[in-house]
């Protein structure tokens, strides 16, 4: 037994299945503990693969390349003196695949636990792919009894105090836990709920990337038994730490470290976007983006968004004005871009559209213009922006609101087009609030210019389609102080439509705005991929029938 014990932390940024970059990322973060003659380097849950791997995980080679290279990987730690190194990957044995952190020491596997519990529910779904591990001991790490709980194992108590009754000392947690709004307090909720029933200081390692539609903000974490912070590693970016304990009572006692500031609200909404654009651009090997910038308030914050996490010189702004297009649309579009300092270029729309009209008049002859003209205005903006995407190798950024996407206020081929959505959930009021948010505060990490990046006029005026005269939003929609709040009640506390009615919406606006909600599902699912900000996103987190007879609301 040890009265000292070191620990570095690295919060780490892999790539799903680029497992050579990854281990490369993992090894270089070994080396700088070395450097500080630490004990142990500890990295994320799947830190080998990244999280989550998903389907990768059952393909055969797969697992015999990621076994491979944790084999090899181990030759590191080889050497009088040299660091353990605490890793995650996927592990077959027995003829069944688990979650697996793996300790690696003297050269080879020292000891291997394996995950729990194992999350089914929102957008995991380890258990069609992992088996459950059993409960086991405390992994003897020179002098010191580290107890390994994998990511969920956290978030229950049996885990925890299986651990703690055989003995353990300090809990480690490797983890990739998404961020949503809000999630940070509630793992320092369940890490101080495992602290207070052990009475073991616990350490939290969590990834910091953009995986599809998921980011991880890292956000690393020590917490001492008596339930107050020790370490705590910034949010979106990789981090590394050295941490230093001691062993005082019995008990093991980690020293006073770093200590970021964690923000929430705007701020950690806006890096999750950021963030979440970059990775997605940047791991499948994008030069940019391009998007249509219309003068309206969605195109103007993904913009900003994307010359925020790209830089402006890889933004690529696009107007596409029609006969309704206003002044005030090419003024503020114009405003926009020059002030991100993106490049923006103007494509008429008007006389592609009276081509497609001549090419349909006979066949529509008779029958008075709808929606069908507004679509045709949308799809040819689809088809030039995938045009130039073509052409320049930049991703088609989609700028539809979560608002816009419940109730299939966007049009399938038109601007539903694009590889990636920043705002797939955001609502519209916030959707307001952030770009208001944008023009008084500069992001860490941002590479556009500080100040109003987005005109006033943009974030003030009434939001419209301009696809027909004197359109506006409000024409077909509630309020969006009303539209949202009816929507956050359906979408994410699925509540029925005489709960909303009681909270004062009219019996009228809920049941149409449950059917308009029920009956876009199948927009959204040919809907590109975006960032999840919250509890209930659309895609992967909420899957309902696109052939659906239920309503709550009678219309």
């Amino acid at each position: 037994m040890t009265d000292g014990f070191s620990l570095y932390m690295a919060q780490l940024n892999p790539t799903v299945g680029a497992i050579e970059a990854n281990i490369a990322r993992i090894t270089e973060a070994y080396e700088a503990g070395a450097v500080a003659q630490v004990d142990l380097v500890m990295t994320p849950e799947l830190s080998v693969t990244g999280y989550p791997p998903e389907d990768l995980v059952l393909k055969p080679f797969f697992q015999r390349t990621v076994m491979d290279a944790v084999v090899k990987l181990a030759e590191i730690t080889e050497g009088e003196g040299k660091a353990g190194l605490l890793i995650g990957a996927p592990w077959f044995e027995a003829g069944k695949l688990y979650n697996a952190a793996i300790l690696l020491d003297g050269g080879s596997i020292k000891a291997i636990r394996f995950k729990r519990q194992l999350p089914n529910y929102g957008v995991f779904d380890e258990v069609r792919v992992f088996n459950a591990g059993r409960a086991q001991d405390p992994i003897d790490f020179r002098g010191v009894k580290l107890g390994i709980l994998v990511c969920e194992d956290m978030w229950f108590s049996a885990p925890a105090q299986d651990l703690a009754d055989r003995g353990a000392e300090i809990l480690l947690v490797p983890t990739c836990s998404p961020f949503e709004a809000d999630k940070y307090h509630e793992r320092i909720d369940h890490a101080n709920a495992r602290i207070e029933e052990t009475g073991l200081p616990l350490v939290f390692c969590n990834q910091i990337c953009g995986q599809d539609e998921l980011v991880f903000e890292g956000a690393s974490f020590v917490i001492n038994t008596d339930c107050a912070l020790a370490v705590q590693l910034p949010a979106w970016s990789e981090a590394e730490t050295l941490t230093t304990w001691h062993r005082s009572d019995g008990k093991m006692h980690c020293g006073m470290g770093e200590m970021a500031t964690i923000d929430d609200g705007y701020s950690a909404i806006y890096q999750a976007m950021m963030l979440g654009l970059r990775d997605y651009v940047e791991k499948n090997h994008f030069p940019g983006v391009v998007l249509g910038m219309s003068g309206g308030i969605d195109s103007a914050l993904s913009a900003a968004v994307a010359a925020d996490a790209l830089g402006p010189s890889r933004v690529h702004g696009v107007m596409m004005p029609t006969r309704f297009t206003s002044d005030n649309s090419f003024t503020d579009a114009e405003a926009c871009s020059n002030a991100l300092g993106i490049r923006y270029d103007i494509l008429p729309i008007s006389e592609g559209t009276a081509a497609v009209e001549s090419i349909l008049s006979d066949l529509f002859e008779g029958r008075e213009a709808d929606t069908t003209e507004e679509n045709i205005q949308a799809r040819l903006r689809g088809n030039l922006l995938m045009a130039v995407s073509n052409k320049f190798g930049s991703m088609l950024l989609t700028t539809g609101n979560k608002s816009e996407m419940s109730v299939g206020y966007a049009t399938l081929y038109g601007d539903m087009c694009g590889g990636y959505s920043v705002l797939k959930d955001v609502y519209k009021m916030d959707v307001f609030g952030i770009s208001r948010w944008r023009n008084t505060n500069f992001p860490d990490g941002a590479m556009a210019p500080k100040g109003m990046v987005i005109p006033e006029n943009i974030i003030t005026k009434p939001p419209t389609a301009e696809l027909r005269e004197d359109q506006k939003d409000a024409d077909s929609l509630p309020p969006y102080e009303v539209l949202d709040d009816i929507l956050r009640c359906l979408v994410d506390d699925e509540m029925s439509a005489a709960e909303i009615i009681k909270r004062g919406h009219s019996a009228t606006d809920v049941a149409r705005l449950e059917h308009l909600l029920y009956i876009a599902e199948y927009k959204r699912r040919q809907a590109p991929p975006g960032v999840k900000l919250t509890r209930k996103s659309f895609g992967r987190e909420r899957r309902y029938p696109i052939t659906n007879g239920f309503r709550s609301a009678k219309r």
